[in-house]
């Protein structure tokens, strides 16, 4: 996939996609789920602004302990569509994106690049970079480096339950391009090892802990929660 690529026609796992250019955004459609809409990194959104609003008073706010530190240095290892990584970014931390799956690669850059140029949303988007990387690889680096954040961030792709807070039509799309996160229990362990204060692994509400292990602290919402392993000293 050429890294610079606005009209793409692509095949994974046996599925065609398209990247294509629709109005100012580069965008992802999967023709063989008819009816369904393109899907973009789209930070400028109602649910984006809904979630900045929220300030660090909001759950993933608190999780991340931004309400304690600012300017905190996240690495988003799980990055997708990138919502999370911006809110976190807009509420003073320094996020870097993982993400694995090309074409969310060319999403995100795509939206970094439209956010730049916006005065609003600048100083934001400044705070971000983009790696395309795969997150496991990235940690084991990190911790044969000594290199650390202050926290780690993952939302790993849960098995299909029908309680996704993604909408349904978007989440198929996702499920379809990346296969899902089965190798998500296998972060833990090495993103503990690369946490100066915290991991935090947002999860449906009542889905199992990551990895099967209780963590230190819980952030429960309607929809998700958020469980925070604490690293050892």
């Amino acid at each position: 996939m050429a890294a610079d690529a606005k009209t793409l026609d692509f095949t994974v796992r046996g599925f065609l996609f398209e990247l294509r250019e629709i109005d100012g955004r580069l965008s992802l459609r999967a023709p063989h789920l008819a009816g369904y809409g393109a899907i973009s990194a789209d930070w400028q959104s109602a649910d984006v602004r809904r979630r900045i609003q929220g300030g660090k008073k909001q759950l993933l706010a608190r999780a991340v302990g931004l309400h304690k530190h600012p300017n905190l240095q996240v690495l988003d290892g799980t990055a997708g569509l990138g919502r999370d990584g911006y809110t976190l970014a807009a509420l003073g931390a320094t996020v870097t994106l993982v993400e694995r799956t090309p074409a969310l690669v060319r999403l995100l850059r795509d939206a970094q690049a439209r956010a730049l140029i916006d005065d609003s949303s600048r100083a934001i988007a400044s705070r971000m970079t983009v790696v395309e990387a795969v997150t496991h690889e990235l940690l084991a680096r990190c911790a044969a480096e000594a290199t650390r954040w202050d926290v780690v961030y993952v939302d790993p792709m849960y098995p299909e339950d029908g309680k996704s807070a993604l909408p349904a039509k978007e989440m198929q799309v996702l499920r379809d391009l990346t296969g899902g996160d089965a190798d998500a229990d296998t972060l833990l362990e090495p993103a503990l090892a690369c946490a100066r204060q915290r991991v935090v692994v947002k999860r449906p509400a009542k889905a199992p802990w990551l990895a099967g292990r209780k963590p230190n602290l819980e952030y429960l919402g309607t929809q998700a929660r958020f469980d925070v392993y604490l690293p050892a000293r």
